[in-house]
């Protein structure tokens, strides 16, 4: 069985408290995921995040609509958290998020540790298309993340989405 890895960091110049915040809404996900996998959250909303909280949602990968449900494994405000996919396309997947306050702002560091089912032929799908594909929808996050919080966007969003007006 091969695990695969992505890690990613990005600073943002806001407060740990505001990137935290922001973060630790999973309604927040729609925001920074792709459009082309029509994420949709399946938890009612407001999701109060927390240790041992499950997470439905669905995504669209090619023609077909997954369901994915996630396990909040470890939750510590404003430090970190890590999201496990309990059921989904993967045969594992173990995302932690961290948080770090910099001289330069908060620095966000996303690692995924994940398998890729059905043995050889997986290995070759994710050689073509999935690696790409994780790639792609994190460096979208990336550039979504830094034009939200380096604008005033971001706070107008979280305005809206206080008074529960979640996009």
């Amino acid at each position: 069985m091969k695990i695969y890895e992505i890690k990613t960091k990005q600073i943002v110049n806001r407060s740990i408290a505001e990137v935290f915040s922001f973060f630790s809404k999973p309604e927040n996900l729609k925001v920074i995921t792709p459009k082309k996998l029509d994420f949709k959250i399946l938890t009612p909303s407001p999701i109060k995040m927390g240790k041992s909280k499950v997470i439905d949602y669905s995504i669209k990968l090619s023609f077909f609509r997954v369901h994915w449900r996630s396990l909040i494994t470890s939750y510590k405000p404003c430090q970190t958290f890590t999201d496990e996919q309990i059921r989904g396309p993967y045969l594992f997947w173990h995302h932690t998020h961290d948080f770090k306050k910099t001289k330069y702002g908060v620095e966000i560091t996303d690692r995924v540790r994940y398998v890729v089912p059905f043995g050889f032929l997986g290995r070759i799908v994710h050689w073509l298309w999935i690696r790409h594909n994780l790639k792609n929808i994190f460096e979208h996050r990336s550039a979504v993340i830094d034009s939200l919080f380096s604008t005033e966007k971001y706070k107008l969003y979280t305005d809206d989405l206080n008074q529960g007006a979640v996009a």
